[in-house]
């Protein structure tokens, strides 16, 4: 996780999609330390099992944009993608190259 921090700046995503549930730093301690790397309003996801409503709220409230729970609808996440990519490039167009 340490590693993709520091990669991340460089990549420019369009979206970020980060489980909740990993070893070392979780997903919550992630997006805190992604939202501190002045990445402008970088689109992400939560993908975990915790969807008890209180769950939701604390991951949303931790920095994420979307929930996404487990097992995950591949339409569902398919369709979120594109949809927070999108908004993200209408406010933030890229200039052509």
């Amino acid at each position: 996780t340490a590693e993709a921090l520091e990669l991340l700046p460089g990549l420019n995503p369009d979206v970020l999609i980060s489980d909740i549930g990993m070893p070392g730093m979780d997903g919550l301690d992630l997006i805190r330390e992604v939202r501190h790397l002045d990445m402008g309003d970088l689109p992400t996801i939560a993908l975990t099992a915790l969807a008890h409503r209180d769950d939701v709220r604390r991951i949303l409230a931790a920095g994420y944009d979307v929930h996404v729970a487990k097992p995950v609808d591949a339409v569902q996440l398919t369709t979120t993608i594109a949809r927070l990519a999108r908004e993200k490039r209408r406010a933030h167009p890229r200039p052509d190259c």
